[in-house]
């Protein structure tokens, strides 16, 4: 019965420490939370940060982090929008907060006797799992006169399968 607890207690806080699956959405309170986050500093201009957990690529932080900026200026009325400034930063260094290891030794005796080990270690550190940031800086505008670089809003949500925002 205390066995049967403890590989219950066990496989819980295992799953607890599972790594975190990058979604699109809001990021949740907390410095380590994964999703989006918006400032606007001016009515046209906005600071766009995506944070991702170590299962998402750097090309799928731009694509969400893109998203969020075309949802951003379209619900504000705008067409396109243009990346002003662009900042990625790392943290963490590992996929999964839960490492295990393992050993085996064997040795043999004075008398003849031999003898064998084996060693089983978890190593639980929720705060080095990876995230990678990306956070844009954008203006966005209104009609066909627009920078060369800038990026339709429109397009950017229809090539992503996005809803256009209401």
């Amino acid at each position: 019965m205390i066995r049967t607890l403890s590989a219950l207690s066990l496989a819980a806080a295992l799953a607890a420490c599972a790594p975190t699956q990058t979604v699109y959405g809001p990021a949740a309170d907390g410095a380590r939370a994964v999703g989006y986050d918006s400032l606007r500093i001016e009515d046209d201009r906005w600071r766009v940060s995506f944070t991702a957990g170590p299962d998402a690529s750097p090309a799928d932080v731009e694509r969400y982090a893109l998203r969020r900026a075309a949802e951003l200026s379209l619900q504000a009325g705008y067409d396109w929008f243009d990346i002003v400034d662009r900042a990625s930063e790392r943290t963490g260094q590992q996929d999964s907060p839960v490492r295990l290891g393992g050993s085996v030794g064997g040795g043999i005796g004075s008398g003849g006797y031999r003898s064998s080990g084996v060693g089983l270690g978890i190593g639980i550190s929720p705060g080095q799992e990876r995230r990678t940031t990306l956070t844009l800086e954008i203006i966005a505008g209104r009609g066909t006169d627009r920078p060369e670089r800038a990026y339709d809003a429109r397009q950017i949500l229809a090539a992503m399968g996005g809803a256009e925002p209401i």
